[in-house]
């Protein structure tokens, strides 16, 4: 992902019947109103408050592709490179070795999404020294290994200290692998798979829990192989894996933990409609089906009438790609600095650059509000410090951000990402009722999006 226009195949790579319709969006973009994207069903749109509102600072740059932020129980933040390469940044640089360098065992092509994708660190680390990688190996399988930092230098890992505790087979198609890695708050590991490719998941692999692809898997790190924990919700089920914690995911690319709360909330990318979010509240036994292919988002996609039989989990938050969204990118529950963003959930969508923030309800009744509006920066990743404030990966120029509450007049630290005016009413603003101006940033955006989607080809775009 290390610029604009094969960091769209590698993140997202998906969506096998948008391509005509970004093309002209970007076209139409140079004289038309970018319009913010839909918020979730069943809920009115908010304009985002005066308290509320953020901007970028940025604190790196120059990265290969980042993918991943992952912190540890001190100020490093270490960030993942598609690549192969994990480097750290120590509050003031990126440290010119890397933590760990594996682009000798993975499958990495620029404008695919194959590569080095996740990162979680052990919850006992230090005192436990390992940590988890998620890499596509040299044929596109899916690999989970541990790794252990080396004795003497915490920036170093011991690159000869790898255990594999899993492989899935992913070597048909070159997308939809997932990535993501996290401890939850019962110090189990969780892990997130992609259906397995291609458009539409022609296998069904999603609903079919004989197999990993399209599921949320669930380790015991602490044990043998198989490192199945035994109250995962598939053990007894015949014909099941019993690694399996949800299913009916298409491409769960980004996850998180509330660190409050303990809840799981989950960004997957939608087929060529909807992206959803979908709401794990912590305690839960697992076993969640969200739908796909069933559904995409809360709506039938196949078949594309009468798809419910029963037993779905609905997501908690959805919108369309009306308005040049293409992509969710799940992100965090905030728990860091900005007081008026405490417990906001923070999201975004990688064409846009659009950042949301939405807040639960009774009854797990989320509503959602637009918060930034950004120039193209092709977001790819939320992450979290050790005191929970959040940051973002830009694919444009390898940089990262940390969100930060806006100054006087919403100025912008940085020189490529900022804070537009907020929203206001516009009766022609499209499905959620508020439109923003057009800057040159949202046309970029735009172009970099149509001139990924133009060149996918429809077999492998899904």
């Amino acid at each position: 992902m290390c610029d604009g226009r094969s960091a769209q195949a590698q993140l997202d790579g998906h969506h096998s019947r948008r391509t005509f319709r970004t093309k002209v969006a970007a076209t139409a973009a140079l004289a038309l109103l970018a319009l913010f994207g839909a918020v979730p069903s069943l809920t009115a749109p908010t304009p985002a408050s005066a308290a509320s509102v953020i901007q970028l600072q940025q604190i790196a740059s120059g990265l290969s592709s980042p993918v991943a932020i992952a912190h540890t129980s001190d100020s490093r933040l270490f960030i993942v490179e598609l690549s192969g390469t994990i480097r750290i940044f120590d509050a003031a640089q990126i440290q010119p070795t890397p933590f760990l360098d594996v682009s000798g065992l993975i499958s990495y092509t620029p404008g695919q999404e194959r590569g080095l994708l996740g990162l979680a660190f052990h919850p006992s680390y230090p005192s436990t020294p390992y940590f988890y990688v998620d890499y596509t190996n040299s044929v596109g399988n899916i690999v989970i290994a541990r790794y252990r930092v080396s004795i003497g230098d915490p920036n170093v890992a011991d690159p000869s200290s790898a255990l594999i505790l899993l492989t899935i087979p992913h070597s048909t198609n070159t997308n939809h692998n997932g990535g993501q890695l996290a401890f939850g708050p019962d110090g189990k590991l969780y892990v997130g798979v992609g259906d397995g490719g291609g458009g539409g998941d022609g296998p069904n692999n999603a609903q079919n829990l004989g197999v990993l692809l399209g599921k949320i898997l669930r380790l015991d790190v602490d044990i043998a192989a198989p490192y199945v924990p035994a109250t995962n919700p598939f053990v007894s089920t015949p014909g099941a894996r019993g690694e399996i914690w949800a299913y009916g995911l298409r491409n769960p690319w980004r996850f998180s933990f509330d660190r409050s709360t303990g809840d799981l909330l989950i960004g997957d990318v939608g087929e060529g409609s909807w992206e959803e979010i979908d709401v794990q509240l912590t305690g839960s036994a697992g076993g969640q089906n969200y739908g796909w292919r069933l559904m995409e988002g809360n709506h039938c996609y196949n078949p594309s009438t009468n798809c419910d039989p029963g037993g779905l989990t609905p997501d908690s938050l959805e919108y369309d790609h009306s308005a040049g969204d293409c992509a969710v990118i799940g992100g965090a529950r905030y728990r860091g600095s900005i007081a008026s963003l405490t417990g906001s959930y923070l999201y975004g969508d990688f064409c846009s650059g659009r950042i949301w923030s939405a807040a639960q309800g009774p009854g797990n009744v989320w509503t959602s509000s637009p918060l930034l509006t950004t120039a193209a920066y092709s977001l790819s990743s939320f992450g979290e410090d050790q005191n929970g404030d959040v940051y973002v990966a830009g694919l444009s120029g390898g940089r990262i951000y940390k969100v930060v509450a806006a100054s006087v007049g919403g100025v912008s630290t940085s020189p490529d990402v900022g804070t537009l005016p907020r929203a206001t009413p516009s009766s022609t603003s499209g499905l959620d009722g508020y439109a923003i101006r057009a800057v040159a940033g949202m046309l970029a955006a735009a172009v970099v999006a149509a001139s990924w989607a133009w060149r996918r080809r429809a077999g492998h775009a899904g």
